[in-house]
């Protein structure tokens, strides 16, 4: 293959509904496979979708994958018509999941330009011997819930219902049924009247033909057969049975991939729309403000900038909401690799999961992806014990991570929790400083800062390497991926109860609320969300510490101060604190001053990443991108993270808009 995928329409169109249809899929094979049954919707939406594949990919000459799924269709369609499921329910599903991942991996090279040269033969034979097998066997019998309705002159509703019991013994095993007095009192005929009498059995005949046999009975009107949402324990050997708990409320069984009021527009052209929206508020913006308009009186300009900015913020607002999209895909993708890693590590994990409607913006969705992987790994890996361990220490066997996402503000939370021993804070130190990541063990550091200590580069407490953990690697990788999109980490543990480890990422990248401001003849911007306060200092506020370094005192706390003229090379610094003024700033809990020029107003700002030229010749962390202002002077926006992280080094960078520039 040969050129973009934008340059092929069909194969754009191929990859999006198979993707789409591989992540149904999965969630459907991951819940039947947690109950251990096959509900006839579940078994209607994985053949549908398996045809579906088989159909498209056939249309597109990928063979293989054509008959991978082929394979997995003849499967389901003998579930489907003759309820024949083999015994060996775990066996099954490897065959399962095998095929799934041969499709997910051939998939995944046409969409990076190679060929799907997978062998699909190995897959195809172990199939077909597999239903070879499940032919010499007899079905499984299924769980039905039954209600009948009789006719309304038929009389005796309970003797009715007495005679059908009895005449279903030939059919199917009755499990229960009710009203349970139908034989001894004649009260329970009104009863079936008014709500029909409703029987639980098992059988191994198919829902088609019980219902056939079951309405040829006489004086029956109508029935209503659903399979059994009881739990009914199974007959020996008999590992398949149908249980629609767990499966008829997942958000992925019966779902309509492609409901008629939607279309799929590629991702590029969400972006460059994007970007003109930016550009039109920046346009807005530079006509509004115009040097020109200063002191002009009109009306009619004011009431006509009014409806502009009014037409642009709502233009924004729907481009913005349509690049937000909900975590629900990232969050279930992990059921997936908790099953694997359970598996192979011999752990029994439940995962739950809340929030998941929350929306974040695509870009930064693509970022978490790996890290939040990385943390679930470890979660199960690092935070869980093994079963006989909970055990002991008075747990259940099976360990708990919750995913759990949250609206804070402009941000969102993404928490990962685990029920597992919790983090050694003495082993964490020792192993810091045998690795050299710190230089002495300082008795003052607070909890909090010590299991940060976790996030540095190439820190593990693994004694062993496997093959998800103990390299150090994982949890500096996505330390550096939320903190790349301006997010932060935050790890919290109990001994003895699990770990939390919180991701704090911004809802969006593309446009925030920034307070303009100047420092020396730089232009800088700084997040709204970021801003506590502003006010002029008076000298007589101004403290310093036993290092002098300055110091404010504010309604009785003590902050530190950052000179931003001094940080970033702007300009002079000015000797009288009280010309300037102060900015109280906060993350994660902490809080610092900045002292500045002039605060120029809020102002909506289009955030645009700095050039790779400039990266490559000054990389400057106190940055996270530039904008450009309405009067057409540019400006750096600042990461108040980096500033408050980096006030104890106070070091010394050059950095202004025309140093960069020229």
């Amino acid at each position: 293959m040969s050129g973009t995928l934008s340059d092929d329409p069909i194969l754009e169109m191929y990859l999006f509904e198979s993707s789409q249809l591989i992540e149904q899929l999965e969630a459907i094979f991951l819940c039947c496979e947690t109950s251990k049954s096959f509900s006839s919707e579940a078994v209607a939406d994985i053949f549908r979708n398996m045809h579906t594949i088989k159909g498209s990919a056939a249309m597109m000459s990928y063979m293989s994958i054509s008959e991978v799924a082929h394979v997995i269709e003849d499967l389901f369609y003998r579930i489907r018509e003759d309820g024949s499921v083999p015994r060996d329910f775990d066996a099954l599903f490897e065959l399962i999941w095998d095929g799934l991942d041969f499709i997910k991996v051939e998939t995944h090279k046409i969409r990076n330009g190679h060929s799907p040269d997978g062998d699909a033969s190995g897959i195809v034979q172990a199939v077909g011997d597999y239903l070879a097998h499940a032919s010499t066997v007899d079905a499984p019998p299924f769980a039905y819930e039954a209600v009948v309705h009789f006719t309304a002159d038929c009389l005796m509703e309970n003797v009715r219902a007495y005679a059908l019991v009895h005449q279903l013994g030939e059919w199917a095993e009755v499990i229960s049924y009710e009203p349970e007095d139908i034989a001894t009192n004649e009260s329970s005929a009104e009863r079936i009247r008014e709500s029909g009498f409703r029987i639980v059995l098992r059988s191994g005949k198919t829902e088609e033909q019980l219902a056939q046999w079951i309405k040829s009975t006489a004086y029956v009107e109508r029935l209503t057969l659903t399979p059994s949402s009881e739990s009914i324990e199974p007959l020996p050997e008999a590992e398949a049975q149908v249980d629609e708990s767990g499966l008829k409320d997942h958000p992925m069984v019966g779902r309509d991939l492609a409901p008629a009021s939607m279309i799929s527009v590629h991702v590029d052209k969400l972006d460059k729309l994007m970007d003109l929206v930016g550009e039109m508020v920046i346009a807005e913006a530079m006509v509004t403000q115009h040097d020109a308009l200063r002191g002009v009186v009109s009306d009619a300009f004011h009431k006509s900038a009014g409806h502009l900015r009014k037409i642009t913020g709502e233009l924004q607002d729907i481009v913005m909401s349509i690049r937000m999209v909900p975590l629900t895909t990232t969050f279930h993708k992990m059921h997936r690799v908790i099953r694997d890693m359970s598996k192979k590590l011999n752990k029994e994990v439940d995962i739950h999961i809340h929030g998941e409607e929350t929306e974040v913006d695509k870009n930064i969705i693509e970022q978490i992806s790996d890290p939040l992987m990385h943390l679930v790994r470890n979660a199960v890996d690092h935070g869980l014990e093994a079963p006989e361990a909970r055990i002991a220490a008075g747990k259940s066997s099976h360990g708990s991570v919750t995913l759990e996402a949250r609206n804070a503000g402009s941000d969102v939370l993404i928490i990962v929790k685990d029920d597992g021993a919790g983090l050694n804070r003495d082993k964490i130190l020792r192993r810091a400083l045998e690795q050299g990541l710190i230089s002495e063990v300082d008795t003052e550091l607070s909890d909090k800062e010590i299991y940060n200590l976790i996030l540095l580069p190439g820190f593990s407490t693994k004694d062993d390497v496997t093959q998800y953990s103990g390299r150090g690697v994982g949890m500096d990788v996505a330390y550096r991926n939320i903190e790349q999109v301006g997010g932060a980490i935050l790890v919290e543990s109990v001994p003895g109860q699990g770990t939390a480890i919180s991701l704090k990422i911004p809802l969006t990248l593309a446009i925030i609320d920034g307070m303009n401001i100047k420092v020396g003849g730089s232009y800088y911007t700084l997040p709204i969300t970021s801003i506590q306060e502003s006010f002029k200092p008076r000298a007589q506020d101004l403290l310093r510490d036993p290092d002098g370094n300055e110091m404010i005192m504010v309604r009785g706390e003590c902050y530190p101060i950052l000179r931003l003229q001094e940080r970033l090379g702007a300009g002079s610094s000015r000797a009288d604190i009280s010309e300037g003024v102060l900015v109280m700033i906060h993350q994660d809990g902490r809080k610092l001053c900045v002292l500045v020029d002039e605060l120029l107003g809020q102002q909506q700002v289009v955030v645009k990443t700095l050039p790779p030229y400039i990266k490559r010749i000054r990389p400057i962390k106190e940055l996270a991108g530039c904008t450009l202002l309405g009067d057409g002077n540019i400006s750096l926006i600042l990461d108040a993270a980096v500033l408050i992280g980096g006030v104890s080094g106070r070091g010394s960078a050059s950095l202004s808009a025309m140093s960069l520039i020229h």
